[in-house]
Parts: C-alpha cells; structure tokens; sequence
C-alpha cells in the first residue's frame, strides 16, 4: 500500500474544506444559505410588488380626488 505525499494530502484536506464549505452554501439535507438567499429575494420581489400596487391605488385616489377639486372649483 502506497503512502499519501504531502502534495496529495493537501489536495485532500481542501476537498475536505470545499465540500464543507459547498454544503453550508447549498444546504446538506437543511436549508442551505442560497436557498436562505432565494427565499429573501422572493420576499423583497413580493414586497415591492405590493409596493407598487399601493402607489398604483394611491395615485387613482389623487386623480379621483384632483378631477372632483375641478369639479368643484368650476361650479
């Protein structure tokens, strides 16, 4: 049996990092931090669609008001 050079046990020892290191980012069973970072973006994308469903509303409400302000103002 052949003994591991010093070159290959480093080799090993990053792989043994790496994949420690892959497992926190994708997840090893658990969530893993891009999927913590998908469902983030997820939410903020849901956020902003509210966001601009609320300015869409509140700017029909300003012309709905700004056309009865006409109205008035003309009688």
């Amino acid at each position: 049996m052949r003994m591991m050079n010093e070159f290959e046990a480093q080799v090993l020892s990053d792989l043994c990092v790496l994949k420690s290191q892959m497992g926190g980012l994708v997840g090893d069973g658990n969530t893993g931090r891009i999927s913590e970072l998908e469902r983030r973006v997820e939410l903020h994308e849901l956020n902003l669609q509210r966001a601009k469903g609320f300015m869409a509303a509140v700017s029909v409400l300003f012309a709905v008001v700004e056309v009865v302000v006409e109205a008035f103002r003309r009688h």
